[in-house]
């Protein structure tokens, strides 16, 4: 097998995402020694520039796991909930889903509010289970992947709070690509990745935690070893890992990172996303029978889900897949098991677009006028 079997499609996919060729070229890059002091030249300025892009200082930890996203998500649910308590996961989609089975395959005591796709979280809704179950430790997700909703982040923390339960949230797809203002959130906890609007390749789930996180996690029995948190921290206050990393995505880290502060600069890379969430909706606007799936307020500035026509299938989507491979890109045909309990159903079906990460704007108007055709066919 050689490198030319492999395609260099864009992908316009919800993660992996596309990686600028310096980014590439990066991983090009000396491997080093992970407890060296060539590990700071990395990590140092990487973690410092994470909190930057979160908006936050020293009133948040942030530690990298080898893994992904669900490593961090997962350590929160292993580090947090006590075996006497409830865990309330709210789900807006697949990845709300994702929390509560983490949860309850830890042998949690779990409870789960679940809305439908494309709704955001109902803040009645949301007091009636808090006052239900009583939990002490509530997750939600930020930013659902699978159906392009955001939900209000500091509104939903706050109600939390007035309830006395403690806020984990799942912000992997929206991490790098939208204002977090973490210090102000009310978030105990906010879980990430490298994969999506960081616009690296997978390899690292970040966490944020916050000192009253780290004080209860003291009190948590059986966190495991990776999922430690405490244990991750001894490492990561030393800007460190608690394992050995990933030297090749270390060293592509510390070059994005400083480019997203230094040259592109945090609130153009914000402005830009906004931007294309904007493209995206006025395009959809042009295709006849199609229709956003997020509610006005909640929409994604990542990420867009998309109703497709009535009678147009999960198998007409792969079609379209596959043209635009032919074209040079990666199309995403929808969440697949949203998509097959939709169709099941009698229901429209979803698409998504992927605008996050190093997208420009000129490659997603070149990608949707290459799109266009391929969907009104």
């Amino acid at each position: 097998m050689s490198t030319q079997d492999f395609a260099d499609l864009q992908l316009f996919i919800t993660g992996p995402t596309f990686i600028r060729p310096e980014i590439r070229e990066a991983g090009l890059l000396p491997e080093f020694g992970h407890r060296d002091s060539e590990n700071n030249k990395r990590f140092t300025p990487a973690m410092a520039g994470l909190k930057q892009l979160a908006g936050c200082g020293d009133d948040y930890h942030v530690i990298l796991f080898n893994g992904s996203g669900s490593n961090a998500m997962e350590a929160t649910v292993r580090s947090l909930v006590a075996d006497d308590e409830t865990v309330l996961n709210v789900s807006v989609g697949a990845f709300g889903d994702l929390y509560h089975k983490m949860a309850v395959v830890n042998g949690k005591k779990a409870a789960q509010l679940k809305f439908e796709p494309g709704q955001a979280i109902d803040m009645a809704k949301l007091e009636g289970a808090l006052i239900e179950h009583k939990p002490a430790v509530v997750t939600f997700t930020h930013n659902e992947t699978s159906t392009g909703v955001m939900n209000d982040m500091k509104a939903v923390c706050a109600l939390i709070r007035k309830h006395g339960a403690m806020p984990l949230v799942d912000g992997v797809s929206i991490f790098g690509g939208a204002k977090i203002d973490l210090s102000g959130s009310g978030a105990a906890t906010y879980a990430t990745s490298t994969q999506k609007s960081l616009a690296l390749p997978a390899g690292f789930g970040i966490l944020f935690v916050s000192p009253e996180a780290v004080e209860k996690a003291k009190t948590v029995k059986n966190r495991g070893f990776a999922s430690d948190i405490i244990g991750q921290l001894g490492r990561a206050t030393k800007n460190q890992t608690l394992t050995t990393p990933n030297t090749t995505l270390a060293n592509q880290m510390a070059v994005q990172i400083d480019h997203i502060l230094h040259t592109e600069g945090i609130d153009n890379r914000f402005a830009r996303h906004i931007k294309m969430r904007d493209m995206v909706h006025d395009f959809v606007a042009t295709l006849p029978g199609f229709s956003l799936l997020a509610p006005v307020g909640h929409r994604s500035p990542t990420v867009t889900a998309v109703r497709v026509p009535a009678g147009m299938t999960v198998a007409q989507l792969k079609k379209v897949k596959e043209a635009m491979r032919a074209k040079g890109y990666l199309f995403d045909p929808g969440y697949g098991k949203l998509n097959t309990d939709l169709e099941e159903k009698g229901q429209r079906v979803l698409l998504r677009l992927g605008h996050m990460g190093d997208v420009t704007p000129d490659m997603l108007s070149a990608y949707l006028e290459a799109l266009k055709p391929e969907l009104l066919k």
